[in-house]
C-alpha cells in the first residue's frame, strides 16, 4: 500500500497543495492534542461499554455514533471546540497507512491469535473458499451493478475499484461484533476467519485495480503474477515470523513481561516487513502469524504466563476498537459535512441507499453461488447459518482507510477530485449502513432462527453439571450436622428454607433422573 500512496503522492492537484500550506501555516494546534482525543475517546468509550452492558445494543454501534457525533460538532463549530477540536483533526487528517499499520496488527493478531487451532483446520476450506473466489465474486458483481447503474461515466476499472474497495467483510468491525452476540463457536471461528483472510484478498485486489487506475497497463499474466506473490509471500512472511519468535519464547521461563513484548513486537514488525519492505499483504502475514503462535504457542508460553498473555491481548483489542470505530465515525462526519457539493444533493444519498443493497445482493451471490461447496467442507453449513453468513458481511475502519487513500490521491489526469470525494462519501455511508443496520439486527436475526439457544447435547451437559454441583453441595449440608458450631441448627427449619436439601432423605441425586432446583434461587 505504501509504494501506491507513494507514488500517488506526486499527482497532488495545485488546489490541494495550496490549500495543505495554508493549513500548515494557520493552524496553531500542538501535536500532543492527539493525546486529548484517544483519552477522551477511551473515557467516553469505557462508560458506553458500562452503560449498555446487557441491552442488545452493540458497543461498535454506539462507538461509531461518538464518532459522527464529534465530528459533526468539530465541524459544526467551524473548528472551535479548542483542544479536543485539534486532536480531532489530528487524527482525522492521519494518514490512511499509518491508521493501518498502528491499529490492524494488534487486532488481526489478537482475533486470530484466540481462535481455536481445531476449528481452524476444520473450517479452513470454506475460509479459503470465501476469501478467493468469493472476494472475486463480489468484487465483480458491485463493479458491474455501479458501472451500469450509477451516472457517473466511471469506466470498468474505476467501477471495479470501488467493487473491490467494498467486496470484501471487515475483520476490525466482525472481532469485536461477534463476541458480544453469543453467536456459536463454529459460525464465529468460520465468519471471523473468512473476514481476516477475505480482507487481506481484498486489499491485494485494490491495490490491483488502483494501480490500473492510475495508468499502469496490466496483462493477464502480470496480475496472476501480482496476487500469487501477494498471497505466497504473505503465507512465507507470517510462518518465518511465527518459527522464529515461538523458538525464542522456548527459552523464556516464567517471564510474562518479556513474552508479551515479544509477541507485540513480532506483530508490528511482521506487517511492516510484508507490507512496507515485501510488498506483500501485512493483513494476511500477520493473520498466519496468530494462526501459527495459536498452535504452536501454547507449548512455550504455559500456565499463568499464557493466560495472562491472552488477557493483555484482550485489553490491547478493546483498546484499538474503541479508537478505531470512534475514529471511523469522526472520518464519516468529516468527508460527508466536507463534500457539501455532493452530500447535499439528494441523488447522492439515493445512490448510497441503492449501494447498500447492492453490497448485500452480491453477498448474497457470493454465499449462494459458493453454498454447495460450503456445505461438503469443513462442519457443513445449513440455510440458517448461511443467512448469518450473508448477514454478517459488516464494513469497517480497513474499507474507510483505502477510500481515504483514494480520495487523498485523487485530484489528477487519472482520477479527479469529485470522484475521490464520491468515494469517500460512498465508503463512509456503507460503513454506517452496514453497522447499524446489521450491527444492529443480527442478534434479533439470530433470536428469530433460534440459533442463540443451546444444543440438545449442550443441554444435557449443562444440566449433569448442575447436578453434580448439587450432590456437592448437599454433600456439604451433610456433614454440617457435625459441626461443632453449626451442629445443632434445627434441620428441619433449615429444610424448609432451603427446598433441595429435602433430597438428603433419598441420598444423592442422580443426573440422569434430573436434579432439583437450584439451591442460590430458593435460599
Amino acid at each position: 500500500m505504501a509504494s501506491i500512496i507513494g507514488a500517488a503522492s506526486q499527482y497532488r492537484s495545485p488546489e490541494q497543495a495550496i490549500s495543505f500550506s495554508l493549513f500548515s501555516e494557520e493552524s496553531d494546534s500542538n501535536p500532543v492534542d492527539a493525546v486529548i482525543f484517544a483519552g477522551t475517546s477511551l473515557v467516553l468509550g469505557t462508560a458506553c461499554r458500562q452503560l449498555f452492558n446487557g441491552t442488545r445494543v452493540p458497543y461498535t454501534v454506539v462507538l461509531l455514533v461518538i464518532g459522527i457525533v464529534l465530528g459533526s460538532l468539530e465541524y459544526g463549530t467551524n473548528h472551535n471546540l479548542g483542544k479536543i477540536g485539534n486532536g480531532i483533526r489530528i487524527w482525522n487528517d492521519i494518514n490512511p497507512d499509518l491508521l493501518l499499520a498502528v491499529f490492524l496488527p494488534a487486532l488481526l493478531f489478537e482475533s486470530s491469535f484466540s481462535m481455536d487451532v481445531h476449528q481452524i483446520k476444520r473450517c479452513m476450506g470454506q475460509m479459503v473458499l470465501l476469501a478467493g473466489p468469493g472476494v472475486l465474486i463480489s468484487t465483480f458483481c458491485l463493479g458491474a451493478l455501479i458501472k451500469l447503474t450509477f451516472p457517473y461515466n466511471w469506466d470498468w476499472k474505476t467501477s471495479l475499484l470501488l467493487g473491490g474497495l467494498l467486496g470484501a467483510t471487515d475483520p476490525v468491525a466482525l472481532v469485536a461484533f461477534l463476541k458480544e452476540l453469543g453467536a456459536s463457536k463454529k459460525m464465529t471461528t468460520l465468519i471471523d476467519g473468512e473476514s481476516l483472510m477475505n480482507d487481506g484478498v481484498s486489499v491485494v485486489v485494490f491495490q490491483l485495480f488502483f494501480k490500473m487506475v492510475m495508468g499502469h497497463n496490466s496483462d493477464w499474466g502480470s496480475i496472476i503474477k501480482f496476487l500469487v506473490q501477494n498471497s505466497l509471500g504473505a503465507v512465507g512472511i507470517g510462518l518465518a515470523f511465527g518459527i522464529a519468535s515461538v523458538s525464542w519464547l522456548k527459552f523464556v521461563f516464567n517471564d510474562t513481561v518479556v513474552q508479551i513484548t515479544v509477541t507485540l513486537s513480532v506483530s508490528y514488525f511482521a506487517y511492516y516487513t510484508a507490507q512496507e519492505w515485501a510488498g506483500v499483504s501485512g493483513i494476511l502475514t500477520v493473520m498466519i502469524l496468530g494462526m501459527f503462535f495459536a498452535a504452536f504457542a501454547r507449548t512455550a508460553v504455559k500456565g499463568e504466563s499464557h493466560q495472562s498473555l491472552l488477557h493483555f491481548w484482550e485489553m490491547a483489542a478493546y483498546i484499538a476498537n474503541t479508537l478505531v470505530f470512534i475514529l471511523s465515525g469522526v472520518i464519516i462526519a468529516e468527508g460527508v459535512l466536507s463534500g457539501r457539493s455532493i452530500s447535499y444533493e439528494g441523488i447522492s444519498w439515493g445512490f448510497l441507499f441503492l449501494l447498500y443493497l447492492y453490497v448485500q445482493l452480491s453477498r448474497c451471490v457470493v454465499v449462494g453461488v459458493l453454498y454447495p461447496l460450503l456445505c461438503r467442507f469443513g462442519y457443513g453449513l445449513d440455510w440458517k447459518e448461511s443467512i448469518i453468513l450473508t448477514w454478517s458481511g459488516l464494513r469497517g475502519a480497513v474499507s474507510l482507510s483505502l477510500a481515504l487513500s483514494v480520495k487523498q490521491s485523487s485530484g489528477n489526469l487519472y482520477l479527479s477530485s469529485e470522484t475521490g470525494t464520491r468515494f469517500l462519501f460512498f465508503t463512509g455511508g456503507i460503513v454506517f449502513l452496514t453497522l447499524v443496520v446489521n450491527g444492529s439486527t443480527t442478534q434479533l436475526l439470530l433470536h428469530f432462527l433460534r440459533m442463540d439457544t443451546l444444543t440438545a447435547n449442550k443441554k444435557r451437559i449443562l444440566e449433569y453439571t448442575k447436578c453434580e454441583m448439587m450432590n456437592t453441595a448437599l454433600k456439604a449440608f451433610e456433614n454440617l450436622g457435625d459441626d461443632e458450631e453449626l451442629g445443632s441448627a434445627d434441620l428441619p427449619t433449615v429444610t424448609r428454607h432451603v427446598s433441595s436439601l429435602k433430597d438428603l432423605e433419598g441420598g444423592q441425586v442422580n443426573p440422569h433422573n434430573g436434579c432439583p432446583g437450584s439451591l442460590l434461587g430458593d435460599a
